[in-house]
């Protein structure tokens, strides 16, 4: 988990796919983080990927770095809890001007079923399952 978190940090930027009926949907996005050895990220409820992946679980992420791609899927659930929540803000406190997390709006999302796959041109690709 280590490694999948590194180098989503050192990308900055990652790729949230979601789902929405039958419409893939994609956007940007930059918050990572290990929690109780799970992998996090956040958003807002009132954004439409929260109404996504509370229909339809499924996601996908892609970062890509120096000729590597990450591919991380699985499922993402929920954590109500403020702990999370706040592990999260306190890891990225520039959120702190648009989220807090007792605001009712803070959402936290972990991976559950994950695999991530490490690939480029040059070597074969590297799967963890976790």
């Amino acid at each position: 988990m280590n490694e999948i978190l590194a180098f989503l940090k050192q990308a900055g930027t990652y790729y949230l796919a979601t789902v929405e009926g039958d419409q893939p949907r994609v956007r940007p996005f930059g918050t990572a983080e290990l929690f109780e050895g799970r992998l996090y990220i956040q958003t807002g409820k009132v954004k439409p990927v929260s109404r996504q992946l509370h229909a339809n679980p499924k996601a996908e992420l892609c970062a890509f770095l120096n000729g590597t791609w990450l591919r991380v899927s699985g499922e993402l659930a929920e954590d109500p809890r403020l702990e999370a929540k706040k592990h999260m803000l306190d890891a990225y406190p520039s959120l702190r001007a648009m989220y807090d997390e007792k605001d009712g709006n803070t959402e936290v999302f972990y991976f559950t079923k994950g695999v991530a796959v490490f690939s480029s041109f040059t070597e074969a690709p590297r799967t963890i399952e976790f």
